[in-house]
């Protein structure tokens, strides 16, 4: 149901975890977390689980990405190799 919303979000940041897309998109953290199972089934979305820590609390949570899209490189100048 919300399947597209998490595509556009990971399109547009590349990787995030679970709660970063709900953030972003509005959507309830359980909600993101099924999109994101269906999107996995179909192979759209490859992710993993993770455990961060904040004030010394472990939060489980879930880092995906596009299965295969390598998002384009942000504008500005690059670094260029010495001889």
């Amino acid at each position: 149901m919300f399947n597209t919303l998490v595509l556009e979000s990971l399109k547009r940041h590349g990787q995030q975890s679970d709660r970063e897309i709900s953030k972003e998109t509005g959507i309830s953290l359980i909600q993101v977390r099924s999109s994101i199972a269906e999107l996995e089934i179909g192979k759209a979305v490859s992710s993993c689980s993770i455990t961060s820590f904040e004030d010394g609390v472990a939060i489980e949570g879930m880092l995906c990405r596009i299965s295969g899209y390598i998002p384009s490189a942000s504008p500005g100048r690059k670094s260029a190799a010495k001889h």
